[in-house]
C-alpha cells in the first residue's frame, strides 16, 4: 500500500490534514529557523511535508517553485507564500515573523562576537566545518525534491537539466534562464499531456 504523500499525482485524494492555526504556523517556522541555521530550506521541507503534512512532496515543489520566482531569499519567500496560502496576510506575516526572528537575534550576537574573537584559528575552522554541514543538507533537499521530478517523466528532468547547463554551466543570468525556461516548461507541459 503506498502513501498518499508519496504520490504527487493524488494531490486531491489525500487525506485532509487540517491547517494549522496561526500560533502552530509561528511556532512551526520559529523551530525551523532554530533547526536550520545555515540552510533552512531542508527543514522546512521536512516539517511541511514528512512531519506535519500539510503539503504534498509536489505542493511543496510548487509553491517552493514560486518562491524562488520571486525577488529575494527563497525560503522566506516561502514561508510568506505558505503562510498567506493557509491564512491571507496575517498566515504569511506570522510564518516569516517566526522564521526571521531566530536567526535575527542570533546573527546580532554571533556578529558581536566575531567582530571581538573572529581572528582565532580554532574559530575559522568551525565555520568550515558548518559550511560543509550546510551543504550537505543542502545536496541531501535537492535530491528529495527530485523525487516527484522523476516520477513526472521526461519533460521535468529536461527543463532542469537545462536550468542546471545554462545557470551552472555556461553561466547565463537567472533573468535570461528564466524568461527562457518558463515557456518552454510551460509549453512542454502541456504537450506531454495532451
Amino acid at each position: 500500500m503506498t502513501d498518499l504523500h508519496d504520490d504527487p499525482r493524488a494531490g486531491a485524494a489525500r487525506p485532509a490534514v487540517p491547517p494549522p492555526s496561526l500560533s502552530e504556523l509561528f511556532r512551526a517556522f520559529l523551530s525551523m529557523a532554530l533547526h536550520g541555521f545555515g540552510g533552512v530550506l531542508p527543514w522546512a521541507r521536512r516539517t511541511i511535508v514528512e512531519d506535519k503534512r500539510w503539503m504534498s512532496p509536489q505542493e511543496f515543489n510548487e509553491a517552493f517553485a514560486v518562491a524562488q520566482f520571486l525577488p529575494g531569499a527563497n525560503v522566506v519567500n516561502l514561508a510568506v507564500v505558505f503562510g498567506g496560502r493557509l491564512h491571507g496576510a496575517a498566515g504569511a506575516a506570522v510564518a516569516l515573523a517566526g522564521l526571521m526572528l531566530p536567526p535575527t537575534l542570533t546573527m546580532i550576537v554571533l556578529g558581536a562576537l566575531y567582530v571581538r574573537f573572529g581572528d582565532i584559528a580554532a574559530l575559522q575552522r568551525v565555520l568550515a566545518g558548518l559550511a560543509a554541514a550546510a551543504a550537505g543538507l543542502i545536496g541531501a533537499m535537492v535530491i528529495k525534491m527530485g523525487q516527484p521530478l522523476l516520477r513526472e517523466g521526461f519533460v521535468p528532468i529536461a527543463v532542469a537539466a537545462l536550468a542546471f547547463l545554462g545557470i551552472g554551466v555556461m553561466r547565463f543570468s537567472l533573468p535570461v534562464m528564466l524568461l527562457v525556461l518558463a515557456p518552454l516548461s510551460i509549453a512542454l507541459a502541456a504537450w506531454a499531456r495532451r
